[in-house]
């Protein structure tokens, strides 16, 4: 029996589902995700005293790194719960001076920037800010759109991280803090789900095969580049503070409001309004994916949320149906589109990254190298 024709069946223990099309489940109906997490990550995973030292010895290297300069370090920042309370440990608790750096990319919500304000203001940090073309962004994004593929943020994570380290690279900043955690993202995305943004040679096709404007300024790398060139080479490093501390997503979602004004979302990665469009309509409507599967599994998985709390959640749209059709409109008036075009694009066969030239074959093997290394403990596919 074929993927797409198995039974659909829900994990016992998490929520993720068989719309993850690779998924396996065990006699017990317990899920390969949840395998991989009480096997791989939790017994070395620490975020005590032993946690804590070995974040340590990392800070004193920044330190000494940063000694005489400006600052240390760079921080991306999206305004979002994991990068803001990120940057209150970084300056807090940690003692680092970091620069904080965003990517403006077009779609920040008003909340995000009145959370980035608020951040940078109240802990004294220098706030860095990249613009990007929107004429090439806008152009690059519709060509994702009349892909008609799943990943339509693609663009905007490319331009993230290619900037940051483009930035680090030029100048010669040795580490660059993220707020990629374990806590609420020890369940990874299946790559039909989110296929890799660093992947250069699919967005060159796609942007080849349905763009109609030269990138000329929008900011590229490749996997190779980013990982290999900037990472060995260069000596570039980047480094997961919120994997050695304590974090619950409710108690820092609690101190950032009170200490700071803080402003919450109502999921995940929406402080960017095209996140928001991209993973509560086009993915679920057109492809019937719902990524708060991921993003609640993780929060189960890590005793922050009940099952049975996951699965009163996703029983509701993940989309708000009253504003929708406003949010809609906003997408395509900011496109430069109809409404009638951005709902022919939504109507219009679905198709697969698999659809397009890629690196795939790169990324396999880095990642059985990575798990071979113990560097990646997530269960990937």
């Amino acid at each position: 029996m074929s993927a797409r024709n198995r039974p659909y069946e829900v994990c016992n223990n998490c929520v993720m589902d068989t719309t993850d099309s690779m998924i396996q489940f065990d006699e017990n109906g317990v899920c390969d995700h949840c395998k991989g997490f009480y096997e791989n990550i939790r017994p070395n995973w620490d975020t005590g005293e032993k946690g804590w030292a070995q974040l340590q010895k990392v800070v004193k290297k920044i330190k000494a790194e940063g000694e005489g300069k400006d600052f240390d370090c760079i921080m991306g920042m999206s305004g979002g719960v994991d990068s803001s309370y990120l940057t209150y440990i970084a300056k807090e608790k940690l003692g680092l001076r970091p620069l904080v750096f965003h990517v403006d990319a077009g779609w920040n919500s008003q909340e995000a920037v009145n959370n980035i304000e608020k951040l940078v203001d109240g802990l004294g940090l220098d706030l860095y800010t990249e613009v990007i073309d929107w004429e090439e962004m806008r152009d690059l994004q519709l060509a994702f759109f009349k892909a008609s593929v799943a990943h339509i943020d693609t663009p905007q994570d490319h331009a993230f991280f290619a900037t940051m380290y483009n930035f680090a690279h030029k100048r010669k900043i040795k580490y660059i803090l993220t707020g990629a955690n374990y806590s609420t993202e020890c369940v990874k995305n299946p790559l039909e789900w989110h296929y890799h943004a660093s992947d250069l040679r699919q967005l060159k096709d796609i942007h080849h095969r349905f763009g109609t404007r030269r990138l000329e300024t929008f900011p590229l790398t490749n996997i190779l580049r980013h990982k290999l060139y900037y990472g060995y080479f260069k000596g570039i490093r980047v480094v997961k503070p919120l994997d050695y501390v304590p974090y619950i997503k409710e108690d820092a979602i609690k101190l950032l409001s009170e200490r700071f004004g803080w402003q919450t979302y109502p999921q995940k990665h929406f402080e960017s309004r095209f996140t928001k469009f991209y993973e509560a309509y086009w993915q679920p409507v057109k492809f019937g994916i719902d990524k708060r599967r991921v993003q609640f599994s993780s929060l189960i998985l890590t005793g922050q949320m009940t099952r049975e709390e996951a699965l009163a959640q996703l029983s509701k749209p993940a989309y708000d149906e009253e504003t929708i059709a406003q949010d809609f409109e906003y997408i395509a008036t900011k496109l430069g589109i109809s409404v009638e075009e951005l709902q022919s694009y939504m109507d219009a066969p679905n198709k697969s990254y698999s659809d397009y030239k890629s690196q795939i074959g790169i990324y396999k093997i880095g990642t059985k190298v990575l798990q071979s290394l113990g560097i990646e403990k997530r269960t990937m596919r």
